[in-house]
């Protein structure tokens, strides 16, 4: 496994006036202070990955599970039928297994 390298914050290029340098979006827009200081708290606000199944910004545990090719076709013939992902519907089926087994 490969470990991801921490990205820091900084210049990627040459410093820009945006006072006195015209620099355009691709829509065609003028980049201003403002506009890249709003744009850089954006980006750096996102978080990597899927949403946390928890609601919350805690970490969600992932699970590696080998099934045979049969249970993996039905699942996933069940989650196109449904519209939903094939880890929703697995993650439906394990809490369906707890609630009936759990004690």
């Amino acid at each position: 496994m490969t470990s991801r390298k921490k990205i820091t914050p900084g210049p990627v290029g040459a410093d820009v006036d945006l006072e006195h340098d015209d620099v355009r979006l691709p829509d065609g827009s003028r980049l201003t202070d403002k506009r890249a200081a709003a744009l850089a708290q954006r980006t750096l606000a996102r978080r990597r990955g899927r949403p946390s199944v928890t609601g919350d910004q805690s970490h969600t545990p992932s699970l590696t599970v080998r099934v045979s090719p049969t249970t993996r076709a039905a699942l996933e013939a069940i989650a196109a039928a449904q519209g939903r992902r094939l880890a929703d519907i697995s993650r439906e089926a394990f809490e369906e297994y707890i609630r009936r087994h759990a004690r």
